[in-house]
């Protein structure tokens, strides 16, 4: 079973390239804030290079791929282009994740149950290459079922929905978290490797990292955007102890 001694945080850096992009040019450099967040207390950091290239683009994953000292973990479509740019590049990770070019941010999880017959030789793929592969599911039985079936090691729970409803439904945040404690309880027992991740910010942070199951959250929106009013590396260490004060009621 994975080790749950230290809950590690995968900082995304895809908006300070947005930010860049707004203007052009290199400044804000999301390198630069990538390396900020590993001196901060960061454990590796996530960029989703998209098929449009809204944020990140192809020189920024070369260069985070040379100068990072914790692992990269590259998250992308599930597409050729795709594949054959983390085979070049090969990160540690890779973390499968649906898009649509219309959405302003990944707004669900992959169908892996629907889409066993395309993702199963990709997970294999990369896996052969030495990549670790992760998917970005939501809590449902039969899409955890799925992954395992795919062959991937990990999965990445979307607590996105869950995180909206937070804020304005207390109800169904209710049972949006129970389907996130069951999931991960769930993908556990099958030997899946768990984590979680998009529009958690310190108070959801704390929730989820309380869940025994959870090895990695991944976070970006929030965490940048704090940033701006505090830098990275305050930004890094308040997420930090957010998830240590999670951790520490793990039962």
């Amino acid at each position: 079973m994975p080790d749950t001694s230290h809950l590690r945080l995968g900082v995304n850096i895809d908006h300070v390239a947005t930010v860049r992009n707004a203007r052009g040019g290199r400044h804000p450099d999301p390198v630069k804030a990538a390396l900020a967040a590993i001196a901060a207390g960061a454990d590796g950091i996530t960029a989703h290079l998209r098929e449009d290239r809204r944020h990140i683009r192809d020189d920024d994953v070369a260069r985070l791929k040379a100068e990072l000292t914790k692992p990269l973990n590259f998250e992308m479509a599930a597409t050729r282009e795709m594949v054959g740019i983390a085979l070049k590049t090969r990160p540690h990770a890779v973390c499968i994740v649906p898009e649509r070019r219309q959405e302003v941010t990944t707004e669900g999880g992959l169908d892996v149950a629907g889409q066993h017959d395309h993702l199963a030789p990709i997970v294999a793929e990369l896996k052969a290459a030495g990549i670790r592969v992760s998917l970005f599911i939501d809590a449902e039985v039969r899409q955890i079922e799925a992954a395992k079936a795919v062959g991937a090691p990990v999965i990445e729970i979307h607590t996105g929905a869950w995180c909206e409803a937070v804020v304005a439904h207390a109800a169904i945040a209710g049972a949006a978290l129970q389907r996130i404690k069951q999931g991960a309880a769930q993908a556990r027992r099958l030997g899946l490797e768990v984590h979680a991740g998009h529009g958690l910010d310190l108070q959801t942070a704390e929730t989820i990292a309380a869940l025994p199951e959870i090895v990695e959250l991944n976070i970006g929106h929030s965490l940048i955007g704090d940033a701006i009013f505090g830098g990275i590396t305050e930004a890094v260490q308040a997420m930090r102890a957010a998830m240590a004060r999670g951790a520490a009621r793990r039962q």
